[in-house]
Parts: C-alpha cells; sequence; structure tokens
C-alpha cells in the first residue's frame, strides 16, 4: 500500500474513508484502500465520503451522534444526483482536497412531543417535515417567533428547509431556492388545502416555528428531521442550531453555493 495522500496544513495530513454499502460505492471504496493507507477514522482529520447524498447525510448524523469524529467532509458522488458531492476522480485526490473550498453549514433543531408525552430531540441538515399518516388531511396550527401566523393549515404537511436543503424535498413541495449566504429558511406547506394559494413564507434563520397538531390523536402526524421519522407528534418547534456547525469540503468549480444558485436556472 502506498502513503496515505497528504494534504494542505490548513485541513491536515490525515484523511478517513468512509463509504456506502451500494455496489457502485462499496467497489470503488475497495479500489481505493488498495491505493491509499487511510488513516483511521477516529484519528482523521478529514473525511473522504463515497457515495451518494442520502450517504452524506447519514455520515454527517452520525457525527451529530458521536459514532464518528466530527471533521471536514470531502464527498465524492457515486450515488444518483449527488448534490452534496463532488464528482467522482480517483486520481489528483490529495491536490483535490488540499485545494477544496469549505462550506460551512447549520443544522435544524426538532423538538417533538409525541402522543404518549415522550419527547424527541433530532438534528436536519435538510428539511424538518411534518407529514399525515392516514388519508385524512393534517391540520396544523403555526407560530413563528412565538407568535400565531396560521391558526388551521389543512394540508398533507408541512416543512422548514435550509438553505442547504431548499434544492430538495423544498423544491419538489414547490418551496424556494435559498442561496446558502441568505441567512433564512423556507416555510413551505405541502399540498396545501386551506388557506387557498398560501405559498409558505421565507423567514430570518434565527426565526423559531413552532406546529401543533389539531385533533392528533383522530388526525395523526409524524415529524421527519432528514431521513429520522418520529411518529403521532403532537407538537414540533423547529429552530436553528448554532452550537453544531458542519463543514463540508468542495472542489472550487462545483461549490455548493454556486450549484444552488445555478438550480435557479435549472429546466430540465
Amino acid at each position: 500500500m502506498s502513503k496515505s495522500p497528504r494534504i494542505g496544513p490548513r485541513i491536515g495530513p490525515r484523511i478517513g474513508l468512509v463509504v456506502s454499502q451500494r455496489p457502485q460505492a462499496a467497489s470503488v471504496g475497495e479500489a481505493l484502500r488498495q491505493r491509499f493507507d487511510f488513516a483511521d477514522i477516529a484519528d482523521a482529520d478529514t473525511v473522504l465520503a463515497v457515495g451518494g447524498d442520502g450517504f452524506m447525510l447519514r455520515t454527517l448524523h452520525q457525527m451529530f451522534e458521536g459514532d464518528i469524529p466530527q471533521r471536514p467532509v470531502f464527498g465524492m458522488n457515486r450515488g444518483t444526483y449527488g448534490f452534496l458531492m463532488n464528482e467522482w476522480r480517483e486520481n489528483d485526490l490529495e491536490a483535490r482536497i488540499a485545494a477544496a473550498k469549505p462550506i460551512d453549514i447549520l443544522p435544524l433543531k426538532m423538538t417533538a412531543t409525541r402522543l404518549d408525552g415522550s419527547v424527541v430531540t433530532r438534528p436536519a441538515i435538510n428539511e424538518v417535515s411534518l407529514l399525515r399518516e392516514t388519508g385524512r388531511t393534517a391540520k396544523i396550527a403555526i407560530e413563528v417567533a412565538g407568535r400565531p401566523a396560521i391558526e388551521r393549515l389543512v394540508c398533507d404537511g408541512v416543512m422548514v428547509a435550509t438553505p442547504a436543503g431548499s434544492t430538495a424535498y423544498n423544491l419538489s413541495a414547490g418551496g424556494p431556492i435559498l442561496p446558502l449566504s441568505a441567512n433564512m429558511l423556507a416555510l413551505t406547506p405541502i399540498s396545501p388545502f386551506r388557506p387557498r394559494r398560501w405559498p409558505g413564507a421565507i423567514l430570518p434563520e434565527d426565526t423559531s416555528v413552532t406546529f401543533t397538531v389539531h385533533d392528533p390523536e383522530d388526525r395523526k402526524v409524524s415529524a421527519v428531521a432528514d431521513q429520522y421519522e418520529v411518529r403521532d407528534v403532537t407538537s414540533v418547534t423547529v429552530e436553528l442550531d448554532r452550537s453544531r456547525p458542519m463543514t463540508l469540503l468542495f472542489d472550487p468549480d462545483h461549490a455548493l453555493d454556486e450549484r444552488i444558485a445555478l438550480e435557479q436556472f435549472e429546466t430540465g
């Protein structure tokens, strides 16, 4: 095996590798391990993540939960779209990581109260969404910064999305694309029935949003923080968590902030 690739002093010389279990990623991971002597993940200064967007989110959540150390992450896409990833190239790995542009993102904190009185707190990088569990529409009251905003939103659901997540589920639901520098959050309804034509709102990032479910036993609602679901909720508070910043690394010509801006012109 060759020695682990050195990167610049800005992010340190030790790279740890995490790889998705999907076949197209696993085969690449094995080739990388044969070529480079990666550092143990516990000793790494930087993490190389090989997979897709879902795997990147799982890796960041593992850092939140302490399963792996919180470090800057350079992703290489072996998934489908790879919005949070860089292009897959095996060559010039050392130079790419040394020249990578760091992008800091702040997660949301979801605090969900369930019908049985239990409280679940989870981080979310893309969005926190409330979704109806049954065929019946959800009825949800919304408070913004502690003040009533909508008394009864009749809908399939509603979400709060970060700029990093604004091009994901939020965009599919008709929400706005938020540049990373906007310091805003998107509050977006999912298939709203009443109030009609309510498009949602763009809120300052320091604004807390509280959702209260009407008739939570009859019209059950779940809350989802990225990929983590909490069922049968009665209320959910969403706010930005400044105590847990995460750093993603991007090729300078493929940086996340520029990609989000260009999504506004995507027509295909």
